[in-house]
């Protein structure tokens, strides 16, 4: 332990001050005395993760919230607000600890480009909505970014200091038989294992790939079609399998796929996130992996609910639980870095809650649901 690894002065002074009152002890002594030290004093230093929120501002919200979790109490606290942006829904970091969210300026919608401090770098907008997904391409130097509304993948370069210009646009063209789907909706751009991109559209029911050059431009190679109507929203790959998991939000299903490589798809199993005996709405939302590959959890909106699944040897799934949020429209969650928590926002009821999760059987105990957020969308932890 060293005075480099502390952040806050009265550690350093105490260290100073009990470096020089130990020096004449013997080393056997002084070894077990800087032990206590160190789990006494440095213990929670590292216990406290920043968590950043993307929000709607309709209601309450102003933009980008940061809190504290404590990973030992599992307690959610000090919500500030980081950075004023009009409806900030998604988020995602660089390797640089740049920030990239949904963005909106003058009127006009698309994306926006931060540093870690709150400080803007600059939008890159165009007429019409605003995306709703983004995501980091840290070997292109890329980000992408989907746009609902307008139906469209949307590529940008990635300059020196973080901010970011146009560089591709793909439009998508198409519908589907629900009501919902009238027109394209991309959800979802980021990358597959093997490096292409691959987006889900909401609106047509397809998962496309595409090869991308180092500038950014898109070649489309191929195209999954989820069962019909299904809404295909987000994607996630298993870590050891060729298994990719596909939430579709219209018809609150996970399609379990085959992922050969280079674009193709397969599907493997459909299974359903909602209880057999419920007929109310619902619209699924987000979806995340276990880092150990074994579970898998997906959201809600309607039942309010997160379901728990258990993947089985050849990556299909099997339901474990479906566990209540207490609260409305859980839009997002995440596991924390320690796999040891799950912590759910809700859009219409404005508040987290947290779950202890057991790592080696999957299952959810809810410890908290109290915590204020405003309008909450995405989570994300960051340091």
């Amino acid at each position: 332990m060293t005075i480099e690894n502390s952040k806050n002065p009265s550690c350093i002074l105490l260290i100073l001050y009990l470096e020089v009152s130990l020096f004449s002890l013997p080393l056997s002594s002084v070894i077990p005395i800087y032990d206590i030290i160190e789990t006494s004093l440095f213990r929670g230093i590292d216990m406290i993760e920043t968590i950043y929120f993307g929000t709607y501002t309709r209601r309450l919200s102003q933009g980008i919230y940061q809190a504290d979790f404590d990973t030992e109490t599992g307690q959610l606290s000090h919500l500030k607000l980081f950075a004023n942006e009009p409806s900030p829904t998604y988020l995602a970091f660089d390797d640089a600890n740049h920030l990239y969210t949904v963005g909106s300026k003058d009127g006009q919608g698309g994306i926006a480009a931060y540093q870690t401090d709150g400080t803007l770098l600059n939008h890159v907008v165009e007429e019409g909505a605003p995306h709703c997904y983004v995501a980091v391409d840290e070997k292109r130097s890329l980000v992408y970014g989907a746009n609902y509304h307008k139906g469209q993948v949307l590529v940008y370069k990635r300059k020196e200091d973080g901010s970011l210009e146009l560089a591709d646009i793909d439009q998508h063209t198409g519908h589907g038989p629900h009501e919902n789907q009238t027109s394209p909706h991309v959800h979802y751009t980021d990358l597959t294992p093997d490096q292409y991109l691959v987006t889900c559209d909401l609106g047509t029911d397809q998962v496309t790939t595409y090869d991308v050059s180092p500038e950014g431009q898109l070649k489309k190679l191929a195209s999954y079609n989820s069962n019909p109507g299904a809404g295909a929203r987000h994607l996630v790959f298993h870590h050891h399998y060729k298994i990719a998991y596909l939430i579709c939000e219209l018809n609150s299903t996970i399609e379990v796929l085959i992922y050969d490589g280079v674009g193709e798809f397969e599907q493997m199993q459909v299974i359903s996130t909602l209880p057999d005996d419920y007929k109310g709405f619902n619209g699924t939302a987000a979806i995340r992996l276990s880092k150990d590959g074994k579970y898998l959890y997906a959201s809600n909106r309607g039942h309010d609910s997160i379901a728990v699944y258990s993947i089985l040897a050849d990556g299909s799934l099997e339901l474990l639980e479906i566990v209540p949020t207490h609260g409305q429209n859980p839009r997002d969650f995440d596991l924390s870095p320690d796999q040891e928590f799950l912590i759910t926002v809700h859009k219409d009821s404005d508040n987290a809650t947290v779950f202890k999760r057991n790592p080696e059987t999957g299952r959810l105990a809810e410890l908290s649901n109290e915590f204020h957020v405003p309008e909450a969308v995405c989570i994300s932890f960051h340091n």
